[in-house]
């Protein structure tokens, strides 16, 4: 497949605006990649799918949308809207009783969406919800390892028995960018994301609308940011290894 990624830095961090903020922004988002030709919607952000993912269900799969790309252009579609949520359930079902922390944005933590989900497995786990405000804001500026962000990542932990974690899950999609610097703190303990399941139900969801590209070869990776400048541009090619 071939995909347009677009990063909303100007806006960043999502996690830490209002409600109405995030869904405003999320909106403006999708129309952004919409206009440029996108079949489906991928969002990639564990807070906008919290806040936001239902009004844009409502809003872009209930309409015939002309999707642009050419193998399909001009043929009304529904567009498929996909959502990424923490990978909650393997990290609890991996071991009987275990201690599972959640790492995410304080907005992601406080939406129903990530607390029905939490009820569903409390009573198998010990589910301990660690808000990260400026973890993103650190990868965002390109700091992925370094005693800044080891004294940040120590300080989170500090309050806890590293030795009686048994998992943590990565509620933000920027975290696995630094899952080593993670890693490095918590040696031993398994740490999840929900990237793999995304793309799973991504490629689910573009086999039931018959959208899948039926390409033989690997598709493009096209950039876009609301900041616009070389270097954030050249930081997300980075950060995405392209």
């Amino acid at each position: 497949e071939d995909f347009l990624y677009y990063g909303d830095s100007a806006n960043a961090p999502y996690g830490t605006r209002t409600p109405e903020e995030v869904i405003d922004l999320t909106k403006k988002d999708v129309d952004f990649l919409l206009e440029r030709g996108a079949k489906a919607i991928v969002v990639a952000c564990n807070t906008a799918t919290s806040v936001a993912i239902r009004e844009l269900r409502e809003e872009y799969e209930k309409k015939d949308i002309p999707v642009m790309a050419p193998v399909y252009r001009n043929v009304p579609k529904d567009i498929p809207v996909i959502g990424i949520e923490p990978a909650l359930k393997p990290a609890v079902l991996a071991k009987e009783h275990s201690k599972v922390v959640v790492m995410a944005t304080p907005m992601t933590l406080s939406q129903t969406k990530f607390n029905s989900m939490l009820h569903v497995y409390e009573d198998e786990a010990n589910i301990i919800k660690m808000p990260c405000p400026g973890l993103v804001e650190y990868i965002e500026g390109g700091m992925l390892e370094g005693p800044v962000l080891d004294e940040y990542l120590e300080k989170q932990f500090e309050p806890y028995e590293k030795s009686e974690i048994d998992a943590v899950v990565l509620g933000c999609t920027h975290y696995p960018l630094v899952k080593d610097e993670i890693q490095k703190h918590l040696p031993g303990v398994a740490i999840y994301d929900g990237g793999f399941g995304t793309a799973k139900q991504t490629r689910k969801r573009l086999t039931e609308c018959g959208l899948l590209s039926g390409k033989e070869s690997g598709g493009e990776v096209k950039i876009f940011n609301s900041k616009n400048t070389e270097d954030v541009l050249e930081l997300s090619r980075r950060l995405l290894n392209l």
